[in-house]
């Protein structure tokens, strides 16, 4: 049998703290929850939630610097296809310029 990850109890942890497990899940997350305090942690925390919606979410520094990438990538295509954009209009605008002028109008 496969050895039982963190992430698969986080993945339970919901259900479990809402008592909607079988006796044998609940056995294996105690027994997780028993084995590591910052999990069990997280569990204190989510059992004082009023609701589902206030469930604080695990946050992993990897997952937050992925999120940060993602987005900094995002922001500098943006910044170029403005820059792109820009440089596009000007271009026209003289061209349009330049050949008023010439037609001596």
């Amino acid at each position: 049998m496969k050895e039982i990850t963190k992430d698969v109890i986080l993945d339970l942890l919901p259900l479990y703290l809402a008592g909607e497990v079988s006796e044998e899940t609940a056995a294996l997350v105690k027994k997780h929850l028993e084995t590591d305090p910052e999990l069990a942690e997280t569990a204190k925390e989510m059992a004082k939630a009023d609701s589902l919606n206030k469930v604080p979410i695990p946050f992993r520094k990897e997952t937050a610097m992925e999120t940060y990438q993602e987005a900094k990538k995002w922001m500098t295509i943006r910044l170029l296809g403005f820059a792109a954009l820009g440089t596009v209009m000007f271009i026209c605008t003289m061209f349009i310029l330049f050949a008023y002028l010439i037609s001596g109008r």
